[in-house]
This record gives C-alpha cells, structure tokens and sequence, in this order.
C-alpha cells in the first residue's frame, strides 16, 4: 500500500506543478503588461491635455470672433451713420448750388 501512496503521491505533486507553470504568468509578464498600462495611461493622459488645449484655443477664437464681430458691427453703424450725413451733406450742397444759381441768374436778369 506505501508503494501505492507513493505514486498517488508523485502524481500529485507532477499535476500540481503542471498546473502551476501551465496557466500562470510569469513575473516578465506582469511587468510587461505594466510596461503597456503605463504607456496606455500616459497616451490618454497626452490626449487629454492636447484636447483641453483644444478647447481652450477654440474658447479663446470664439471670444476673439464675438469681439471681431462687435468691432464689425459698430464700424458698420459708423459707415451708416457716416453716409447719411454725407448724403445730407450733399443735398444741403446741391440745395446751396441751386439758390446760388438762382441768385446768380436773378443778378443776371438786371
């Protein structure tokens, strides 16, 4: 019966090494996996930051674009505002041209 043990002993013992280095990994492998984590966990980080910079340049154009526009618009009201009195300038200066050829004429006449 020892010798039966013996070998049920042995056979134990064979299995359970085979299981040990069958399914496990090994020490190289946890530190390269790491190895890939880290350099996931740095690219999302990377990512991260150049899409906040991102956003705050597209921030920072929009706030320059509403200002722009601002400017545009009260340039524009200037130029309106401009070509109104020059328009009344000019009808004031062709009313004048008319009564000074009326004059004119009139000083004619005598």
């Amino acid at each position: 019966m020892k010798r039966k043990h013996v070998g049920l002993f042995m056979m134990a013992i064979l299995l359970g090494l085979v299981f040990m280095f069958s399914g496990c990994a090994t020490t190289g492998d946890l530190e390269k996996l790491q190895a890939q984590v880290n350099a996931v966990s740095l690219k999302a980080d990377q990512a991260l930051q150049e899409a906040q910079a991102a956003r705050a340049a597209a921030q920072s154009a929009r706030m320059d674009s509403a200002r722009d526009a601002e400017r545009i618009s009260q340039a524009a009201t200037k130029a309106d505002n401009a070509a109104a009195r020059a328009d009344a300038a000019a009808k004031m200066a062709e009313d004048n041209a008319k009564k000074t050829e009326a004059i004119f004429q009139k000083s004619m006449k005598k």
